[in-house]
């Protein structure tokens, strides 16, 4: 009897000191619901280039007017917010069912370690922007992602990291396929997240 309660004192302590150090209320359908956008965005620029005469899929290399890539730019942020605000929602809905707060210290340093990877890779991104350099902004979004992803697992669920590995090796594959960005976004940000999405929800449900 007293080596069972050792145990479960024990289990107790661990379980504590892990919602202390970790925010665990990530929603998974928060991932879903990401991948769809993604999803959604993909195709949207694909419409984009049929409707101006671009054949992306003939593996010639295209002429992006400066008009165009503002809308594509605009799309991407229309997507990444949409991703953050459904993230924000989802999460916070989970954090209320178990009586958690979504907002502490450890929400906080969960976000730096998240942000310092991102935010460089998002003004490496927009220098190949300012220099035309578009072919290069695939395989550099999905690299940084997966470094920030794989940075914040420290202060959160520890398979956040897959997904971030995922991230890395599909963007340094894409450097070897230069050209085909669209693709590779389409798997990395739309169904890499939607199957992630799908195993943390039926994992932590």
């Amino acid at each position: 009897m007293d080596s069972k309660n050792y145990h479960e004192d024990l289990s107790h302590i661990r379980s504590m000191m892990e919602r202390s150090s970790r925010f665990i209320s990530l929603s998974g359908l928060s991932g879903v619901f990401a991948g769809l956008a993604a999803l959604i965005g993909a195709g949207y620029v694909y419409f984009v280039f049929q409707r101006e005469g671009i054949n992306y899929f003939d593996g010639d290399r295209n002429f992006f007017s400066p008009v165009l890539v503002r809308e594509l730019v605009l799309t991407g942020a229309v997507i990444l917010l949409t991703a953050l605000l459904s993230g924000y929602i989802f999460t916070a809905n989970k954090s209320k069912k178990k009586g958690q707060k979504i907002w502490d210290a450890t929400t906080k340093r969960l976000l730096f370690t998240f942000a310092v990877p991102l935010v460089t890779g998002g003004v490496f991104c927009l220098a190949l922007l300012f220099h035309h350099l578009f072919i290069w902004i695939a395989p550099a979004t999905l690299i940084f992602y997966g470094i920030a992803l794989v940075s914040a697992e420290r202060y959160t669920l520890t398979d956040i990291k897959y997904l971030g590995y995922c991230q890395i090796v599909l963007g340094l594959i894409s450097l070897f396929f230069l050209g085909w960005g669209l693709v590779f976004w389409t798997i990395g940000f739309g169904v890499l997240h939607i199957v992630y999405g799908l195993i943390m929800h039926k994992k932590y449900k």
